[in-house]
């Protein structure tokens, strides 16, 4: 729709007022979670002009107050698996609190729907490019640390997963720097066609000229924030001067589109421009703790084992041949990554909304409580538990996830043997937490994972023509026999205030009886050599044998190493 598309004109309507003097509290920012989270390897929500197809939705659904699937399935001729997934997605990463999508429970959301504003939002941005993995400062030194090789051959690759990531110039993920200057210039690029989407025609004055309610204003939230604390920050209306002194008891005048484009573009390019010296600032020092680039054999040291980032992610990088222990009071912010962590185990203690995993291999992470979404990506031979509203699986490979999950598990991508299992531990505040964020002990999906295509149209690779319709290798379930329970050690002791003492997932009729099973074969093992008719000095040197035996195993497992650096915590 050309014609309703905004277009700059900062004549038409003056000073567009962009924040002066930027500082942390005050620049405009993209929301991460929606680019992180909310992205679904779907090809047919690809559309080749968003901005016409979204407004043809618009219009045949505009008589609805909220969006079930069933209506959204026939508007853009999608399954209604679809249709219910881009419900359940979008409801995991809407900005508002206090939408009925957030609120409602997992069964319930559906049934609510989703505000027809917010749903555009979502689906404009599955045009969204992401930034291509860059290179590491000292690739040399990666190379020492992670495989060169692997024992399966991909469809895409003969590459593993953690290689295709760094594959010939060993590639990183992307720093939370260049990431936020990449979406920002996607919004600059395309806030016309989205601001389009949401403002109305002024009544007898035709398409050309449209104005912006200060409710469809906010509903940009979801995709930009004012300040560095985002939900709990500045509230976007309040931060825009056309809207800033709004008696809250009236409604407030519709701004002319134009406006809004103006100043919005204004304040991107000034973020922009602060990045921009941010990130050359960073290049040009001394490498820090917080830094992705930090070389690998720097950031396995034990001072360097986590940072908190500017805007309330918390990053626990380059973790090597170690353990690490985060409570809820370690922690700045409600968000985690994990990156590049190797032959290690990590235990997050906490409530969470959302939580990155990416790049790890040989190691063992927990994650207390994840309200929002979880998405790993890129690890090898992991073991993975958590409690969570909603997981991702991305190209894994010989990766175990011990679930307790009220959604569906999401695998897509490049994956080879993953495998998922019930959730298997627990610590003495995990119910606390659970409540907290809103998981559901009555409900774990886990053996129900949702299986996509193999390719992501959202990353900015060329791949074969043909395979972005394959579908993904999906995850088998644990064998019984080989389901144990994790135990989280009780390091406060006393200090602990909460009152889990058992696993609040219900484990399946199988493998709990596996496990009376192997505890029942435990005990008759035990019994026959406490009875065993053997003179006392043989007992005692069969339990040395045994006690060797142990060490031994400790010794080559490297489980060893977790006992000292526990013992050191």
């Amino acid at each position: 729709m050309a014609d309703s598309t905004v277009s700059p004109s900062t004549s038409a309507t003056g000073d567009p007022n962009p924040i002066s003097n930027p500082n942390p509290s005050s620049l405009i920012h993209p929301r991460r979670e929606a680019f992180e989270h909310g992205l679904l390897p779907i090809p047919k929500l690809i559309f080749p002009d968003p901005t016409l197809t979204l407004t043809q939705l618009r219009q045949k659904l505009a008589s609805r107050p909220r969006v079930d699937s069933a209506a959204l399935a026939d508007s853009l001729q999608i399954s209604t698996d679809y249709a219910k997934l881009i419900l359940d997605t979008l409801a995991s990463v809407l900005h508002s609190d206090s939408d009925p999508l957030v609120k409602a429970r997992p069964a319930e959301i559906d049934s609510v729907g989703a505000d027809l504003r917010d749903l555009i939002l979502f689906l404009y941005i599955q045009s969204y490019k992401k930034l291509l993995p860059r290179s590491h400062r000292d690739s040399a030194a990666v190379a020492d640390v992670w495989p060169s090789t692997s024992a399966f051959d991909g469809y895409l690759s003969a590459l593993s997963p953690l290689q295709l990531v760094r594959s010939n110039s060993r590639r990183f993920m992307p720093s939370q720097a260049d990431e936020e200057a990449h979406q920002l210039s996607y919004l600059q690029k395309h806030m016309a066609n989205i601001l389009s989407l949401l403002a109305e025609p002024v009544e007898g004055e035709g398409e050309e000229s449209l104005v912006l309610t200060m409710e469809g204003f906010e509903h940009l939230g979801f995709l930009i924030q004012i300040g560095d604390k985002g939900a709990e920050g500045v509230p976007l209306s309040q931060a825009a001067p056309f809207f800033a002194n709004s008696d809250p008891d009236m409604p407030a005048t519709p701004v002319p589109a134009v406006q809004v484009h103006d100043w919005i573009l204004q304040n991107i390019a000034s973020a922009l421009e602060h990045s921009t010296e941010r990130i050359s600032t960073k290049e040009n020092g001394p490498p820090s703790a917080s830094d992705p680039d930090v070389a690998m054999t720097d950031a396995c040291t034990n001072s360097i084992k986590s940072s908190p980032s500017a805007r309330g992610s918390n990053f626990i990088e380059g973790i090597s041949k170690s353990s690490l222990v985060k409570q809820a009071s370690d922690l700045r912010g409600s968000s985690v990554k994990v990156l590049n962590c190797h032959d290690s185990v990590i235990y997050i203690l906490a409530p969470l909304r959302y939580a990155t995993v990416y790049g790890c291999s040989d190691a063992t992470i927990f994650l207390g409580a994840v309200g929002k979404a979880l998405r790993i990506e890129h690890c090898e031979r992991v073991h993975v538990i958590t409690a969570a509203k909603r997981v991702c699986i991305a190209s894994c490979r010989e990766c175990v996830f011990f679930l307790g999950v009220n959604q569906q598990p999401l695998i897509v991508g490049d994956n080879h043997k993953i495998q998922v299992a019930p959730y298997n531990t627990y610590y003495s505040e995990l119910e606390e937490h659970m409540s907290e964020v809103g998981i559901e002990a009555t409900i774990n999906r886990w053996d129900e994972p949702l299986t996509l295509g193999m390719v992501d149209p959202h990353d900015s690779i060329s791949h074969p023509a043909g395979v972005s319709d394959v579908q993904a290798e999906s995850a088998t379930r644990l064998d019984p026999d080989q389901f144990t329970n994790f135990l989280i050690p009780n390091w406060f002791g006393s200090e602990s205030r909460g009152t889990t003492r058992d696993n609040p997932f219900l484990l399946p009729d199988v493998y709990l009886e596996s496990q009376k099973k192997n505890q029942k074969n435990l005990g008759e093992i035990k019994q026959l050599l406490r009875e065993a008719p053997i003179e006392e000095n043989r007992k005692r040197e069969l339990s040395c044998a045994l006690h060797l035996l142990f060490k031994d195993w400790l010794y080559a497992s490297g489980n060893i190493r977790q006992l000292y650096c526990l013992q050191g915590d």
